[in-house]
């Protein structure tokens, strides 16, 4: 079986390639097509002999979505034999679904698309212009693929005409993305809260204004007054210094740079809680690293990583502008720490990327002839 990956998001994220390398292992022959902007800069990175990066537009044709995706295709039907293929894999609904919809149109080959946060926080909230023809791309799709419930539930509920709903559900199905196997393979003890006195927070990711710093710095000051020590600490890139300059100075914070996972494993250890209340959020699978340290975990209700567990289970959804919510979670997991710790540890292995490659064969084998 032949497998084309439509991938515009591989050559700067590259835990995709731990899903890639997983399939030529199984045996699945696999072509990854990624299309750049004349822009881009080369990636040092090995991103696998089966990865074919190519320049077909420049930042100019992104204004224009007909006009770049026209050059997209004209460059990926004459860098391949698409008839060769069984299965197109879209890993985005409108960049790199419509590509792999006009390749069904013309050579019909079945395609899965997966849907993203841009796709709905993006082109179906603010690009009006474009809905229509991306419930044309989810229609003509064999599977739709999610990360999570509730991003399913969203673009559902919010952007499908009633009578396309129960079509567009009967072929979804929620996949959520791979952690990296060093997580899985050093899991770290369930935890125990030695004194309710001290507690601290951590949060792993860029400083900017969407991960909603200021919100958790006003959560920290809450329990200051209850005579609580509270601290949160933050470790990652700076993005947007305006942010940085507003809890470079608190004492109750603490900044530390991007840090490698064997460095990166041993900061989650020492703290309590993951807290990552972001305002959009595609998946995060640095809740799952922090899940398989026993961390519990304070995500955002109705973002990417709401759903797949009960709320309560492994940490709790917070409404994520709103400080007295993330307060009352973040009591509720004190009252309950060392059983949704052990839930954490216990159930982080559903995120292994075996797994998940698994699922995906199946589809491919299984649902699409």
């Amino acid at each position: 079986m032949n497998i084309l990956h439509i991938n515009s998001y591989y050559s700067y994220s590259k835990f995709y390639k731990n899903l890639y390398d997983m399939q030529v292992k199984n045996g699945l022959n696999i072509d990854v097509f990624v299309p750049v902007s004349s822009s881009f800069k080369n990636v040092k990175e090995n991103l696998g002999g089966y990865t074919k990066l190519s320049v077909n537009h420049t930042e100019f044709d992104r204004i224009f979505f007909h006009l770049k995706h026209k050059k997209i295709y004209k460059d990926i039907i004459s860098k391949y034999d698409i008839s060769k293929f069984s299965v197109i894999h879209a890993h985005s609904l409108f960049s790199n679904g419509y590509i792999a919809m006009k390749l069904k149109i013309k050579y019909g080959i079945p395609y899965i698309v997966a849907v993203r946060n841009t796709d709905i926080n993006v082109f179906f909230k603010k690009m009006i212009h474009l809905r229509r023809l991306g419930i044309n791309i989810l229609d003509n799709a064999d599977r739709i693929i999610f990360l999570s419930k509730s991003y399913r539930d969203i673009l559902i509920d919010k952007y499908i005409p009633e009578k396309m709903k129960s079509s567009l559900l009967s072929k979804s199905l929620i996949i959520p993305n791979g952690v990296d196997d060093f997580w899985l393979s050093n899991k770290g003890e369930i935890k125990k809260l030695l004194t309710q006195k001290k507690l601290k927070l951590l949060y792993v990711g860029v400083v900017n204004k969407n991960k909603n710093i200021i919100t958790m710095v006003k959560v920290v000051k809450y329990f200051s007054k209850l005579g609580i020590e509270a601290k949160l600490t933050f470790v990652g890139s700076i993005e947007d210094k305006y942010v940085y300059n507003q809890i470079k100075d608190l004492k109750f914070v603490e900044y530390i740079k991007s840090k490698p996972k064997e460095e990166l494993l041993k900061i989650f250890r020492e703290h309590d809680i993951f807290v990552m209340p972001s305002i959009h959020e595609t998946f995060g699978l640095v809740y799952v690293e922090a899940m398989s340290q026993g961390l519990p975990l304070i995500y955002t209700k109705g973002q990417g990583f709401d759903g797949q567990f009960e709320d309560g289970e492994v940490g709790f959804a917070v409404e994520c502008l709103n400080p007295d919510d993330i307060i009352n979670k973040i009591e509720k997991i004190i009252e309950n720490y060392y059983l949704i710790s052990e839930n954490c540890v216990e159930k982080c292995d559903i995120f292994s990327w075996p797994r998940i490659n698994d699922l995906y064969e199946m589809i491919y084998k299984n649902y699409i002839s």
